[in-house]
Parts: C-alpha cells; sequence; structure tokens
C-alpha cells in the first residue's frame, strides 16, 4: 500500500500539488474595460469633491454671464440663456473631462500603474475603461447643471429627446476628448502638473470657441481660430439638438470633431503607454 502510493506520487509532475483548479483564461478587452469602467465609478464614491468641484465652474459661469452680460450681448438674460446653455453643457463635461489625466498620472505617481503593467490583461482597457467609468459623473453634472438652466428659464425647444441626444453626444464627445489628458497624465510628472496644463488649455479653448459669443462678432482671423475649435463643433451640435433644428451638417461637424480628437490622441496615448511599460 505505502509502495503502490510513493510511486504514484513520484510519477506526477513538479508542483502538480499546488495544482488545484484549471488556470482562469486571459480577460478580453469587454471584461478589462468594465473592470477599469467599474474602479472609476467607486473613486467618485470615495471622492466626491473631484464631482462637485467640476460643475461649481459651469453653475458660477452660468450666473455670471446670464446675470452680468445676458442684457448687453442678447438684449435679454432670458434670449441669452437660450443661446449660453447648451454652451454651458458642453464647457461642463470638459471641465470634468481633465479628471482622467490627473487621475490616471495619480496611478503612476502612486506605483498603481506599475502593478497594472505587470497583469495578464488586456492592456488598452486600462485607458478606456476609466474614460468609460466616467458616463456617470457626466451624467450627474449634466442634469445638476441642466435643471439649474430650467430653474432660471431655460426652455429647449428641442424638449426631452432633444436633451437627451446632446446628452448622448457629449459623452461621445468627452470620450474622445479624454484621450488627450491620458497622453498629458502619461508624459507629465505629476497630478498638480496636469491640472496647471489642463488650465492652461481649457481656458483658451472655452473662450475661443462659441459657448459665450458667435464668431460672426469677431474679426476674420480670429473667427478661423474659432471655427477651427473642436470645442465650437461641439457646442454647435449641441445646440441644434437642444432647440430640435439640428441639421446634417452641424451633426457632421461635431462627429468629425470626435474622430478627429479620437484618431490623434488615442494612438498618441497607447504609444506613450507602450513606451512607459518598456521601461
Amino acid at each position: 500500500m505505502t509502495s503502490s502510493t510513493t510511486a504514484t506520487d513520484a510519477d506526477r509532475p513538479a508542483g502538480a500539488a499546488l495544482i488545484t483548479r484549471t488556470r482562469p483564461k486571459r480577460p478580453g478587452a469587454l471584461a478589462t474595460s468594465w473592470t477599469f469602467a467599474w474602479r472609476a465609478l467607486l473613486k467618485i464614491k470615495h471622492d466626491p469633491d473631484q464631482l462637485y468641484s467640476s460643475f461649481i465652474l459651469p453653475i458660477m459661469f452660468t450666473l455670471v454671464f446670464t446675470f452680468l452680460f445676458g442684457g448687453a450681448l442678447a438684449g435679454s438674460t432670458g434670449d441669452y440663456l437660450q443661446f449660453l446653455m447648451p454652451g454651458i453643457l458642453v464647457m461642463t463635461v470638459i471641465m470634468i473631462n481633465m479628471y482622467t489625466g490627473i487621475s490616471l498620472n495619480t496611478d503612476i505617481t502612486k506605483g498603481i500603474f506599475d502593478r497594472f503593467r505587470g497583469l495578464s490583461i488586456w492592456r488598452p482597457g486600462i485607458l478606456a475603461g476609466a474614460l468609460l467609468g466616467d458616463v456617470l459623473r457626466y451624467a450627474i453634472a449634466l442634469v445638476v447643471v441642466t435643471v439649474l438652466g430650467v430653474l432660471l428659464g431655460f426652455r429647449p425647444a428641442g424638449g426631452v429627446l432633444g436633451v437627451l441626444g446632446a446628452f448622448l453626444f457629449l459623452q461621445l464627445f468627452a470620450f474622445c476628448l479624454g484621450w488627450m489628458w491620458n497622453a498629458a497624465g502619461l508624459v507629465l510628472k505629476s497630478p498638480e502638473s496636469v491640472n496647471q496644463l489642463s488650465s492652461m488649455v481649457l481656458f483658451p479653448l472655452v473662450f475661443a470657441s462659441n459657448v459665450f459669443v458667435l464668431p460672426d462678432t469677431m474679426p476674420g482671423w480670429l473667427a478661423a481660430v474659432v471655427n477651427a475649435n473642436p470645442i465650437t463643433h461641439a457646442v454647435t451640435t449641441v445646440r441644434g439638438l437642444t432647440a430640435g433644428d439640428l441639421t446634417s451638417g452641424q451633426l457632421l461637424g461635431g462627429l468629425v470633431a470626435c474622430a478627429a480628437l479620437l484618431v490623434i490622441f488615442a494612438p498618441l496615448s497607447m504609444y506613450l503607454f507602450r513606451a512607459k511599460s518598456l521601461r
């Protein structure tokens, strides 16, 4: 009995006693992206201050521009609010969007990013999942700012469907724009640097757009810059959706802006990601 048992044990391959079950399969693109999206959602729960601070600035701009400049720019605060609110919705998501790069850079500086790179997973899901996880953050902020606009007198002629369409488009725009901040988060040395860069980039982009005024009132050279700004095309698309008079040209302009951001910054982010992984 003893010799039989000994012979059987000797025939087993080395390490067989440690094998208790089959090795799990490598997570695919969907599973990896969903896991990191869920992680991004949990960050909102543990750090809600990022969410609150993200729509405080758009709320402040809504109040200031409506009541201080609305009469001078549009003749009445009510008329100007109809023009301003779609731009404020775009501004809301891009202000939140910068936290994508800050969060990624925080993971890098704390060493968590190195652990993720060592996992047997679909690597792009680390970046894409974080962007998808911000969907809830955008939705909450957009609802809050829209409710404020309605309380102040904003009446979207496109109705509920128009507003929902604007929300969906903004989710797409934010996802594409987020790759720019992923690239910044992978290059810069600290979260503070990403925050400073985002402020330096976002404020000129916002003010050199049609968020607050139409480019028709600007000098020719400045109008050309504004018309090339992807934020301008996003605002035009959202205005068309909320007003219920979106044209195919406006929609195409918004989608081209999204595609341009994605084509430029998604490959750049993945290149920087792979370069960092090889170090």
